[in-house]
């Protein structure tokens, strides 16, 4: 399967701090929230610190000085305290949970309303499965980093800055063999860190391959059935599995490494405390309850750092997902709004393709030179083979694509000097594959204009054709079509996606084999259909069947993106050119069709008949 080796943008092995920076400016909006955790997690902490001085004077000032009210006292402004960290603690939990899912609805929706604005050309390049990976999973882990990555960060560094402050009270001397510790700490992070973000990159990707996976073999899981795809699909699959598992496998043993490298080396630190902390008190430079406060805050500081070199490591995750969000994110449409273009409440008028050249790809180009104009109110028929330009065509006119040649022009006005709402809002486009959102056949016929009546919308059914059916259906109007139209036949869902473009009222409609996939009774109601909506619409209809445009006006044959011929039904037969052939070779297919479902002798006698 070609989707399965779609390969992804590749990003920078470094860290990149930047890629941080603007992970945290991800809660910008979200300040309030943002200092309150902040407020609550210096609060915490320092009241942890300050516990563990009163462990000290317990000791010394109470107990070894036999002074039960100064035990009384510390003990009554602990309780007091722990009360008071109790309520600041769960306000700080409150405040976290509720930044994480803000910053996670504020991302989805960016990346939603971004995806809206994006050109064609990004989705023919990615596919949908990627795009959920970076909406879904990667998005979440950017909240988790903003709201509890930064509150277990915060609260390790006061927690650290809080016990060396301490400790320098305690012990000076003691407190710098601690220090000193800090920066072997620092190379090993810096160390370990190079080797972990690569081996998470390597899993992100990995991962945004398998829900790519997922969505092609759910999506396609009746062809699947079909051809009997499943087994070969299993396999494809276990070799994606199988590279997330060696990414995710390294990317563990080495922050399973990191954190015992981590602790080793506090407790070389922790053992050298004791070892110079016992010397001191045996010559009176520092009391029991001194040196057992000390080792606290020695645990009490080492503690948080190897909390950081966890953090740290899923930190790498986190920038390997936003480094793929930001880049969905920063991705540039193809086609946008020009400076100063115009908002037009009608694009009715002539339209014309000048020497119009196009290609996706720089050596493969699509259309030629190709020039047409098209007077208001004709109707244009597009034929030809698979791969000539046909879709195309159509594409560019409703400008999901920009020409890479030539211009087009409708009114007599470049449409690249209008607005994109200007131009889609006035076109019509049924496919030869509708697509229906999940909800009723009321409301995906209302999608075609959100303010009609249902008066309106049983209206343009029945012009369509598809009052019939839909009557007949339990719910009628209300009936659910399940998701992409599911519920309902291929020719149902046609008649609904009619309906909802006579609803639209275009100005310009755009048919694009819509009749390839129906049998001839719902091809009959929809070209019934057609023949309303195309009564007062400038029309291009791409026909798979050359029965149903002979009516056209014009008819284009297209072949390797240029016009080969061009005239009416009855002047194109008449020249007995390529047209002419396709629809000699169509009829007679169609009638060996039609006769194999006759008995021998009637086949005989109707072919004697005809001949």
């Amino acid at each position: 399967m070609s989707y399965f080796d779609y390969e992804e943008e590749e990003f920078s092995t470094r860290f990149s701090g930047r890629t941080l920076l603007r992970i945290l400016g991800q809660g910008k909006g979200h300040w309030k929230w943002f200092v309150g955790i902040l407020i609550g997690v210096a609060l915490t902490s320092s009241m942890d610190g300050y516990f563990t001085y009163l462990g000290k004077r317990i000791v010394d000032d109470g107990i070894q000085a036999g002074n039960r009210g100064v035990l009384l006292h510390i003990a009554g402004l602990y309780i007091g305290l722990l009360l008071v960290q109790s309520a600041v603690f769960l306000g700080m939990i409150y405040l976290a949970g509720t930044l994480g899912e803000r910053v996670q609805y504020d991302l989805r929706r960016r990346m939603f309303n971004h995806l809206q604005k994006l050109s064609f050309s990004y989705y023919d390049r990615t596919p949908v499965g990627w795009i959920m990976a970076r909406v879904t999973s990667d998005s979440e882990r950017i909240a988790e980093l903003m709201t509890w990555g930064v509150l277990d960060t915060t609260w390790a560094a006061i927690n650290i800055a809080t016990s060396f402050y301490f400790m320098w009270l305690i012990s000076g001397r003691l407190a710098l063999i601690v220090f000193g510790v800090v920066p072997i700490l620092l190379v090993v992070a810096t160390f370990f860190q190079r080797k972990i973000i690569v081996q998470y990159r390597k899993a992100r990707k990995a991962n945004s391959r398998i829900t790519g996976a997922y969505n092609e073999a759910i999506t396609g899981v009746r062809v699947t059935k079909a051809l009997c795809r499943e087994d070969q699909n299993l396999i494809e699959f276990s070799g994606l599995s199988s590279d997330l598992y060696g990414a995710s496998y390294r990317a563990a043993w080495l922050s399973a490494l990191f954190l015992p490298t981590v602790q080793l080396i506090s407790a070389v630190a922790l053992g050298s405390v004791v070892w110079y902390g016992g010397l001191q008190v045996e010559v009176g430079t520092l009391t029991i309850g001194g040196i057992q406060a000390f080792i606290s805050y020695v645990t009490f500081m080492l503690w948080p750092i190897q909390e950081l070199a966890h953090i740290f490591a899923s930190m790498q995750l986190t920038i390997a997902s936003a480094e793929r969000v930001f880049s969905l994110i920063d991705a540039v449409p193809e086609v946008v709004d020009r400076p100063g273009a115009s908002e037009l409440d009608t694009v009715r008028g002539d339209i014309e393709f000048h020497r119009v050249g196009f290609y996706y790809e720089a050596d493969k180009p699509v259309l030629r030179d190709l020039s047409l104009k098209v007077k208001r109110g004709e109707t244009i028929a597009l034929v030809g083979p698979t791969g000539g330009g046909k879709s195309t065509i159509v594409n560019l006119l409703c400008r999901f694509y920009e020409p890479t040649e030539g211009s087009i022009s409708i009114g007599g006005m470049d449409y690249t000097k209008l607005t994109l709402h200007t131009i889609q809002s006035h076109i019509g486009v049924v496919l030869q594959t509708p697509h229906l959102f999940s909800g009723t056949i009321r409301e995906n016929i209302r999608y075609g204009r959100l303010e009609a009546s249902d008066e309106e919308i049983e209206n343009a059914a029945q012009l369509a054709g598809a009052h019939g059916f839909i009557k007949s259906l339990e719910k009628g109007y209300d009936e659910e079509v399940g998701e992409g139209g599911n519920l309902l036949s291929v020719g149902q869902k046609q008649l609904v996606s009619l309906a909802r473009a006579i609803l639209a009222r275009p100005e310009i409609f755009v048919m694009d084999e819509a009749t390839s996939s129906v049998d001839t009774l719902t091809e009959d109601l929809i070209q019934q259909g057609m023949e309303v909506l195309l009564q007062d619409c400038t029309s291009f209809v791409i026909a798979h069947r050359l029965s149903t445009i002979r009516r056209a006006d014009r008819i284009l044959v297209i072949e390797a993106g240029r016009i080969a011929e061009m005239g009416s039904h009855a002047e194109l037969m008449a020249a007995r050119g390529r047209y002419h052939q396709l629809y000699t070779k169509q009829f007679e297919r169609d009638l060996e069709h039609k006769l194999s479902s006759f008995r021998p002798e009637d086949q005989l006698a109707l072919t004697s008949t005809l001949a």
